[in-house]
């Protein structure tokens, strides 16, 4: 999926001073006037001598303030961001800073760009040489680190003549609201999906196994056994004789996406880079919700393509987005929108609530993809109650996103009676949820009980065999 329709806006503005005294000496002018009281040391000797001390430090400041005039003011400098595509998680985004301005002096300029912590850990300073009247730009690349909206900061400039002598310092004020996206995958494995979900829908339109489901096929003359409901009594009137609708197994279902955004999706998992080289930055923490939401668009992408009908819930204690079931790129755009503000709440999500919702908005049969987790309770969590209520009426594939360093822990062998009950408590944890999970599957739930990382993968494969196999 294309991020050009997720761009960022370009922001340009006239540079404005940054304080009453914007400017100051360079490194090389106190140098400069440093290298005067070498010449005071001659003075001791004669007071005649230390007069080129005096002389020294006069041409010095005189330089000084000649320089400081050919400087512009920073009304004249106009300063822009650009941004080449969208921002989101797991993916390069490159910046591009511009300077255009108006005096007749070749500027040297230092730019630091005020990111916020959810696009850079540090913000960096660029050097760049503007010419008079010609744009001058550099990029450079960040990686997001959170994914929702962000609010950029000003550019400071520092900038400075060839001479060197004085700088100035302006502010640009580009803030913006920058919203940052769920990973949106591409590549060759995104087309191996795409390519598998076409041959499923050419195999169902060659077999059209007529009866069996709910889509208009055709008109016939009705026949003995046939159900007196699907009689056509518009058909019947015009022909005299009993017409019955014939169908066929939809080829089109709502698909429903439900991400539990309560405490339990707060959970920060750790993945490593492998093959970077040694000091390079091989950890990167994303927390499970943000793993759900990338699950969500890669599976929109896919069912839409699929010709399916795409809604989506995302929850806490109440109802945080809810896009109703449609098609198209701009249902595509509207989707991934949504997915980029859910945030996770800091108490239990209200799972019984959110299953009234989605029965109230979706009273027919459709697929529901669930994510959500499984908290650590002796009793049977509420969660597992709403899933019971949605499987009376749809097919359920309930995802359960488990927590690598529990299952780590419970497949250790202990040393010692700390870790035996280590040990003892996650493998409790684990038999727990496998239980929960294998009563799920008895009432008829298709349930995955994977690591995040493994989860959009494993999800999309499912999706594509209930498409297959025309369960919905």
């Amino acid at each position: 999926m294309s991020g050009a329709s997720f761009h960022p806006g370009t922001v340009r503005t006239s540079c404005k001073p940054r304080g009453r005294l914007a400017f100051g000496l360079t490194p090389r002018a106190i140098v400069l006037l440093a290298v005067g009281l070498l010449l005071a040391l001659p003075g001791f000797f004669s007071d005649r001598l230390s007069m080129g001390m005096w002389i020294w430090d006069l041409l010095v400041l005189i330089a000084i303030v000649l320089d400081g005039l050919r400087l512009p003011a920073p009304g004249s400098i106009a300063a822009e961001r650009f941004w080449s595509n969208a921002p989101a998680l797991d993916s390069e985004t490159e910046i591009e800073l511009a300077v255009e301005q108006s005096s007749g002096t070749v500027l040297e300029c230092r730019l630091v760009d005020d990111l916020p912590l959810a696009l850079v850990a540090t913000p960096a300073t660029h050097v760049l040489r503007a010419f008079p009247r010609v744009r001058a730009a550099l990029r450079y690349r960040i990686e997001p680190r959170e994914r929702g909206d962000a609010r950029t900061g000003a550019v400071y400039v520092r900038y400075r003549s060839g001479v060197g002598l004085v700088e100035r310092w302006a502010v640009a004020p580009l803030e913006q609201t920058v919203r940052v996206y769920p990973t949106l995958r591409q590549g060759e494995e995104q087309e191996i999906f795409l390519a598998r979900a076409r041959q499923i829908d050419l195999q169902l339109r060659q077999v059209r196994q007529r009866g069996l489901g709910r889509d208009f096929e055709s008109l016939r003359e009705y026949l003995e056994g046939d159900d007196l409901r699907d009689v056509c009594w518009t058909a019947t009137a015009r022909r005299g004789q009993l017409i019955t609708r014939r169908y066929q197994t939809e080829r089109s279902q709502p698909v429903w996406i439900v991400l539990d955004a309560g405490r339990l999706l707060q959970a920060r998992i750790i993945s490593g880079a492998s093959g970077a080289p040694a000091g390079a930055e091989l950890r990167r923490s994303h927390s499970k919700l943000d793993h759900a939401c990338s699950t969500a668009v890669a599976l929109a992408q896919l069912a839409l393509f699929s010709g399916d009908r795409v809604g989506l819930l995302v929850y806490g204690q109440s109802v945080q987005q809810r896009v109703l079931p449609g098609r198209g790129g701009a249902h595509l755009r509207q989707i991934v929108e949504a997915l980029a503000q859910a945030r996770a709440e800091a108490s239990e999500a209200d799972h019984l609530h959110a299953t009234a919702v989605l029965n109230r908005y979706q009273p027919r049969r459709a697929l529901i993809l669930w994510i959500t987790d499984l908290p650590d309770t002796a009793m049977r969590p509420e969660v597992v109650d709403g899933a019971m209520q949605l499987l009376h009426r749809h097919v359920l594939l309930f995802v359960a996103m488990a927590q690598p360093d529990v299952e780590a822990i419970a497949g250790t062998r202990p040393k010692n009676v700390e870790q035996m009950f280590r040990v003892s408590a996650a493998q409790e944890l684990t038999g727990r949820r496998e239980m929960l999970l294998a009563r799920l599957r008895e009432q008829g739930a298709l349930t995955l009980d994977l690591d995040p990382g493994e989860l959009t993968s494993a999800v999309l494969n499912q999706y594509l065999r209930v498409k297959e196999r025309a369960m919905v």
